[in-house]
């Protein structure tokens, strides 16, 4: 036994670990390692990140160094972080400074509202009664698994329920039971943000909405219609606001009477938030570290949050600040004088000034989740609430009330592995305390910083008897034999049971079935006994419910379909579980793995796992005991070259498998664990499906532990693997041969939705991969086999993509979907097999169903090929094209105009489109003709586009250089809501010459329908009709941004989130546009009166959807309380314009407007800014600050303050004395655009055919060599310029 001498620890018996995991100590004293000191093999660590002291010591043996760590706490509590103020120390704040928010005092006022935390109850109040209560989720009690009414529902615990109610007599019950009628749901009570004690104020109440309302049940003949079967509350969430929102759906049945009336019920709770998405639990991304400055943003800009500081004699420094330590609390005071400030009476004027010292030179808008947050990433940040004055001046109107006390209060969590925890930032909130001015001496106003962190992670209560979940060795090593031992050691607190009838009992419960002892190896549940007698496994994960119920008996045809898959079936090849050496298991890619099945298991689907990796994992454990087992003479005397070369027998795959098969089970516990996920082992032979008792007993037992969440982790018993039996393919039934076999075997006994299979290859390839031509098959049908020339095996496992696919068919036919990815790639194993039930596309997906037309990989290559042709044909040709389809659009206006009309009615009748949208959705006889009139000026301007002369160079005699223009490729435009879209960009393509992939909206799909037959019917003249295609299939737009082998161009025409979306998602192709048009007029103290109001009304209200309409207006400090002022505020009253005030406005303003929440917004509708500047060059300055370098525009009559405008904003339009809306290809005379570019790379500004064209160099030479040009070669370079051919004057 080599054992290190330690301390007794209560958790974990460090005597019972085995010999390799532990070093020597007896023997290897002497060392530098103290007594209390842990050590392993430091090869032996997979990954540290321990809170303690660690160092890495020589061994005095020559062999491994060591790992120790320095064990200075005994319960080893791994969470224990220090901090400033801990819990121990409340009590002594609480009787120093009054309450937990440590003010003097003299300081205290009202408290703040509260929080709820992650289990609390929801509260809701009947106003009718002025009753509080609490939202109820009904569970099951008892064998019968009746209702119990009383069960709260908790705050972030999504989740399902589900029970039975019975009727003595329905036809009473049909009409008074409440928890039939759906009304009594929702329609009496409301839902409080935040849990209160006192008044409860309308702002606190939010309405419960039903999605689709019901009536109320009644009898009609013997049957009570119209019951609530099922009840889905979807409960909107955002950080220390509270809920948002609740809304309730429900299904309803129908129950006939009879002596034994019943009805189940199922509940499910959703708690969603629009802005913690990346709050899902991910292991490997770093969060907060105690001490580490706390992240804000100022305008885009990343900085450390920071307070008040005073100087020695008590004032507030006007330069120096506390920087904000995550953890720390922290408390400062000083005094600030008013008195300079009392100059000016305004109210509004003082309270800025002294809102502005508390938070610094620059106001701080977001705060980051993460110590790594990323200023470019949005998802990264959340906005800081506000409280500030305006609250507490309701009560008394009359009184100016200025802030005294900032309360920075900062909610954070824990999230992610319970082995690697990250501290993440869920809610910031500046509250302000505030007293009236008339009370406070003016000359030095004692002003408090106040920051206050709390730790609002809520773990889940332990098994009875139990360690807490989160009680570790301050390190993680993943060492399966150690845990296999201590788990035998602890056999004492285990409990055997059978599975039916289940005896449980609190703790670890050990099961093993009488009926399938030979199938189930070993089984441990880190479950407890609950009063309803069901098993519940503690997660710390949030679930995620999703509506997952499906008849088998039929494959998906499509991805999108995926996410409805309930059971899944995860195969991980030999490939996949091994290491590249084939001997060990790659252990970060198995516990990725572990982390999304825990993922979707606590989703409500059920997982299932077909693993390899035995024979791997035991080949290493028996190498290492072939190397221990030589002598200390031996292992003293051999150097490490010899001890690497030295010979080992080549080792029995059996043997292998017996020795590895219950250290791969002990991992699978381990990594399951920290999800707090139940797993159980299963081995099987071919044998065992043959018998048909046995088949029958296998099923019944994987069908009972998914019953009772649980992973069922299935394996092939190759420790007893019998000699192959006859081949039984061709009666029907695929013979279990290896773990692809098995797992189709499987997928179809136990009637799964979807089988995914990971190897090490991205999917199924039409020839073998890394070969020349070899292309990734992306939905393979039945009966393309014959297309495809399968390779060789993978590097380790039984089977070959060839037996892959044998079982994947076989699956297929039997009802089961199919996806074969790639589990080995680094960039994405950690989520693939999320990626693939959430429907994108990875890997090669089985389906039965061969779409009506091509898939966009073949329209992208027909594209293409029609591109080029396309450029091959003559200008005028060309031209005759674009011209056709300009009179189809005129021709054909009335069936045009119809299949708008259904899009229109579609959008209006769902609901799910702004009026902006709609807008642009529309299409009229005057557009159609504008568009028309755009298209005849394409085809005139564009006979020279393609193949143009732009540079002619001799480089030497008879050496002739030329730069010609020619097409870019393939064009991907995606566009929403805008039909009008489809023939501008098509027109242009057709006229560079361009190949064009068209992705449009579902929102105006019968109008692009129509367009694009027009479209394709004008390019059949010359036959081109491929160049031009509209993508149908259900293609993700994400998906379609990774062809960067056919897209050589993306051109996103949208909002700004489609643009800023797609700008993210494209990998390796360019992308061409602006994601936002927030454009400024500038209206200078030397404006026309005439002209401000005209071009003002045209930019905002002409059109304001339209991405160059104004968003900011900036006027000179000197045009205030003007007449021409006025004039601008009344025209934009009467224009039904609302006003945002800038900080800057509205600090001039004694009552002003809305204060705006940003200067960075993009409204799309009849909203403005107005903001006050100084002088042009600020003007200048805020534009480039604010601005998105759309188009911006100075009025003034002043020449020279005009061209420093137009010469100083860098924007892609910048105008003087014009309306925003001249930006525009049409009114540029480009005929169309494709869209506005705001980047600084080859197209800025409106894009015309211009910016749909790149060159490429001609050279002619005869017999030219670059060695006739050395120094002693016989040519010298000329590079003399040509004159240019004459352009096309038509």
């Amino acid at each position: 036994m080599r054992g290190c001498r330690a301390p007794p620890l209560p958790l974990l018996v460090l005597a019972a670990l085995p010999a390799l995991s532990l070093a020597g100590a007896a023997r290897r004293s002497g060392g530098s390692r103290s007594a209390s000191q842990v050590c392993v093999e430091k090869s032996l660590i997979f990954r540290s990140n321990t809170p303690y002291s660690t160092d890495i010591v020589s061994d005095p043996d020559g062999q491994d160094p060591l790992f120790c760590v320095q064990l200075d706490d005994s319960k080893l509590n791994y969470f224990q972080q220090p901090q400033d103020v801990k819990e121990s120390d409340f009590a002594e704040f609480l009787e120093k400074y009054g309450r937990h928010s440590f003010l003097a005092p003299s300081q205290v006022q009202p408290s703040f509202s509260a929080f709820y935390r992650a289990g609390d109850p929801i509260l809701i109040y009947f106003d009718s009664s002025s009753v509080l209560s609490m939202l109820r989720q009904p569970i099951k009690m008892g064998a019968s698994g009746l209702c119990v009414d009383g069960n709260p529902a908790g705050f972030l615990d999504s989740k399902s329920t589900t029970c039975t109610r019975i009727f003595a007599n329905l036809s009473k019950s049909c009409t008074t039971d409440p928890a039939l009628d759906a009304a009594s749901y929702y329609r009496d009570f409301t839902v409080l943000k935040v849990p209160i004690n006192d008044t409860v104020m309308p702002s606190m109440k939010v309405n419960v909405t039903a999605v689709s309302p019901l009536g109320a049940p009644h009898m009609k003949d013997n049957t009570c219609m119209n019951v609530v079967s099922e009840v889905i509350y979807e409960i909107e969430y955002s950080g220390t606001s509270g809920i948002q929102s609740v809304s309730v759906q429900f299904k309803v049945s129908n129950i006939s009477v009879n002596s034994r009336s019943s009805l189940q019920q199922r509940f499910t709770m959703h708690f969603w938030t629009r802005t913690l998405s990346h709050m899902l639990p991910r292991s490997g991304n770093p969060g907060y570290i105690s001490g580490a400055p706390l992240l804000i943003a100022n305008s885009g800009a990343k900085q450390h949050m920071s307070i008040l500081r005073s100087e020695s004699d008590g004032s507030c420094s006007q330069f120096l600040r506390h920087t904000v330590q995550f953890g720390r609390n922290m408390r400062t005071g000083c005094k600030i004088s008013l008195s300079p400030l009392l100059e000016d009476s305004n109210c509004s004027y003082i309270q800025q000034k002294l809102y502005k010292a508390f938070q610094g030179m620059n106001r701080a808008e977001d705060f980051a989740v993460t110590g790594s947050a990323h200023s470019t990433q949005a998802e990264e940040w959340m906005t800081i609430l506000i409280e500030n004055c305006s609250a507490e001046a309701v009560n008394c109107t009359s009184c100016c009330m200025v802030p005294v006390t900032l309360e920075i209060q900062i909610l954070w969590t824990k999230v992610g592995l319970l082995s690697n925890p990250q501290a993440q930032v869920v809610g910031t909130r500046h509250f302000y305390h505030c007293q009236p001015l008339k009370f406070l001496d003016m000359s030095m106003v004692p002003v408090t910083t106040i920051v206050t962190f709390t730790d609002t992670t809520d773990w889940p209560e332990a098994p009875r008897g139990q360690p807490q979940m989160h009680w570790k060795l301050p390190f993680d090593i993943f060492f399966p034999f150690k845990i296999s031992l201590i788990c035998r050691r602890h056999l004492k607190m285990l409990c055997r049971a059978a599975l039916s009838p289940l005896v449980r009992s609190p703790g670890w419960c050990f099961v093993s079935p009488p009926h399938v002892t030979a199938a189930i190896s070993r089984l441990y549940l880190p479950c407890q006994r609950l009063r309803n007698e069901s098993i519940r496994c503690w997660s710390n994960i949030p679930f995620i419910t999703v509506p997952l119920s499906r008849a088998h008996g039929k494959s998906f045809a499509h991805r999108s379909e995926l996410k409805h898959a309930k059971r899944i079936v995860v195969k991980l090849g030999s490939a996949v579980v091994t290491r590249g050496d084939e001997c060990g298991l790659a252990l970060g890619r198995l516990a990725s793995i572990v982390e999304q099945v825990s993922m979707l298991q606590n989703q409500g689907r059920e997982m299932m796992i077909v693993t390899s990796g035995a024979v791997a994992f035991g080949k290493q454990r028996l190498r290492h005991e072939i190397l221990l087992s030589q002598s200390v003479r031996q292992a003293l005397h051999s150097g490490q070259s010899q001890l690497k070369d030295m010979a080992i027998p080549v080792l029995e795959a059996r043997a292998c498998a017996a020795a590895g098969q219950s250290g791969l089970m002990a991992l699978y516990e381990a990594m399951f664990t920290q999800y707090s996920i139940c797993a159980a082992q299963i081995l099987v032979t071919n044998l065992d499906f043959h018998d048909e008792q046995k088949r029958r007993n296998l099923n019944g037992t994987l069908h009972e532990l998914l019953r009772m969440n649980i992973v069922p982790i299935i394996n092939t018993n190759d420790a007893v693997v019998p000699p192959p039996e006859p081949n039984s393919d061709l009666q029907g039934v695929i013979s279990v041969k290896d773990n692809d076999s098995l797992a189709a075997r499987l997928a179809v006994e136990m009637k799964t939705d979807l089988l995914i299979v990971l190897s090490d290859v991205e999917g199924l390839f039409d020839s073998p991969p890394g070969s020349d031509d070899a292309k990734l098959i992306d939905i393979f049908y039945p009966g393309d086999q014959q297309s495809v020339t399968f390779g060789t095996k993978s590097r380790v496992g039984m089977g070959g993509m060839e037996a892959k696919v044998k079982a994947a068919l076989w699956a297929l036919q039997g009802g089961t979907s199919v996806v074969i990815a790639n589990g080995t790639h680094p960039k994405i194993s950690g989520h693939v097999i999320t990626d693939i039930v959430e429907g994108k596309k990875v890997g090669t997906f089985f389906s039965e169903v061969k779409p009506a037309g091509p898939t966009v990989e073949q329209q992208a290559e027909m594209s293409r090929a029609g591109g080029r042709t396309l450029a091959a044909l003559q200008p005028e040709q060309r031209a005759e094209i674009i011209y056709r389809l300009a009179d189809l659009l005129t021709d054909q206006r009335e069936e045009i105009l119809l299949a708008n009309k259904k899009d229109l009615e579609e959008a209006e009748n769902k609901g799910r489109l702004a009026l902006p949208l709609l807008k642009r959705l529309s299409l009229s006889t005057s557009k159609l003709n504008s568009l028309a009139i755009g298209l005849r000026q394409i085809a005139a301007s564009s006979q020279d586009s393609v193949g143009r002369v732009i540079r002619r160079t001799r480089i030497a005699k008879d050496l002739d250089l030329e730069q010609v223009t020619v097409p870019i490729g393939v064009l991907l435009v995606i566009f929403e809501s805008r039909p009008d879209c489809l023939p501008q960009v098509s027109a242009l393509a057709i006229a560079s010459g361009n190949g064009l992939l068209l992705k449009g909206g579902k929102e105006a799909a019968h109008s692009n329908q129509i367009l694009h037959h027009l479209t394709q019917e004008a390019l059949s003249i010359h036959g081109v009709r491929d160049a031009v295609q509209l993508v149908n299939t259900r293609e993700e737009v994400e998906d379609l941004c990774r062809l960067d082998k056919l897209i050589d161009l993306i051109i996103p025409r949208g909002s700004s989130q489609l643009v800023r979306n797609i700008q993210k998602a494209a990998k390796g192709i360019p992308v061409m546009g602006h994601s936002e048009g927030i454009c400024h007029v500038y209206v200078d103290t030397d404006a026309s009166v005439e002209k401000v109001t005209r071009i003002i009304r045209d930019s905002k209200c002409e059109y304001p959807a339209a991405c160059n309409a104004l968003e900011t207006l900036l006027i000179h400090r000197d045009l205030l309380r003007t007449p021409l002022f006025d004039q601008i505020i009344d025209m934009l009253r009467v224009e039904q314009v609302k006003i945002h005030a800038g900080p800057k406005f509205a600090s001039y303003l004694t009552f002003s407007p809305s204060e705006v929440k940003s200067l960075r917004i993009e409204y799309g509708d009849l909203e403005c800014c107005i903001e006050v500047v100084d002088s042009v060059q600020e003007a200048v300055e805020h534009i480039h600050k604010y601005g998105s370098s759309h188009t911006d525009v100075i009025i003034t009559e002043n020449e020279k303050t005009a061209e420093f405008f137009l010469q100083h904003v860098d924007s892609a339009c910048v105008f003087w004395n014009a309306s925003t809306r001249f930006s525009d290809g049409y009114r540029f005379g480009l005929g169309a655009e494709v869209g506005i570019s705001t980047s600084r790379i080859h197209a800025r500004g409106p894009v015309g055919i211009e910016g749909l064209l790149t060159t490429k160099w001609l050279l002619r030479g005869d017999n030219h060599v670059v060695s006739d040009f050395s120094e002693h070669g016989s040519m010298k370079y000329l590079h003399e310029s040509l004159p240019l051919p004459q352009r096309n004057a038509n």
